[in-house]
């Protein structure tokens, strides 16, 4: 258990650059807090003591503004940046050296039963206010955008954004280089834009207009 405490507190440091060392990572991240607490909670739950665990989650709840399940498996080196919102349910799986930034909700989505919330395998991070819901998987160094909703599973080493959520990119590429991946028709690049359509009809009758104008103007001084 410490040897993960001490890579959490690693991992404060090293993405945030406003942490100046191990003392201020454990006073001042409210994240870090509710992760060292969620480790004995988590070790209550493996040894049947729910009841315990759940209040003491509770509390932590109260003190960070982060609620974690108690059942909720995380691995190491994970940071929450901020922390006030987050939401981790209670079969989540977060792998090794995740990063969730504020209002994350790793949740169900009311219709499953068993393992009925994500898992987010390492190295991923997930954006501010992001919602992932269900029995679903974000592959290990994917990147959900802030505001996203994402309710079906997701490949390694991608950007997610979007409601629902959707493939812009892949290993760093730009969306033409993914569009295999992105099951939504409407924004294939064989569809009309309807942006452009409307600008192209418009500039089409301001054509029209001014030729009728200077049509006028040429009656009136052969007049």
């Amino acid at each position: 258990m410490f040897r993960t405490i001490r890579d959490d507190i690693a991992a404060v440091k090293q993405r945030d650059p406003a942490c100046t060392g191990a003392l201020s990572a454990l006073t001042h991240y409210p994240g870090l807090q509710a992760l060292r607490m969620h480790r004995f909670d988590h070790w209550l739950w493996r040894h049947r003591l729910h009841f315990l665990a759940r209040t003491l989650s509770q509390w932590t709840r109260f003190f960070t503004g982060v609620e974690i399940h108690p059942g909720a498996t995380i691995g190491r080196g994970v940071f929450i940046d901020h922390g006030m919102g987050v939401v981790i349910g209670e079969t989540s799986i977060i792998g090794d050296n995740v990063t969730l930034y504020q209002g994350v909700t790793l949740g169900g989505t009311g219709k499953e039963t068993g393992k009925r919330h994500p898992t987010i395998e390492e190295g991923a991070t997930v954006g501010v206010g992001a919602s992932v819901l269900g029995d679903i998987t974000i592959g290990a160094r994917a990147r959900v955008g802030g505001g996203a909703v994402v309710v079906k599973d997701v490949p390694p080493d991608v950007t997610v954004v979007g409601v629902p959520g959707k493939i812009v990119r892949r290993d760093g590429q730009p969306p033409r280089a993914c569009m295999d991946l992105i099951d939504d028709a409407r924004v294939r690049e064989d569809l009309p834009d309807p942006t452009l359509e409307i600008l192209t009809e418009m500039a089409l009758r301001v054509t029209h207009l001014e030729r009728e104008l200077a049509a006028l103007q040429e009656e009136g001084h052969d007049a």
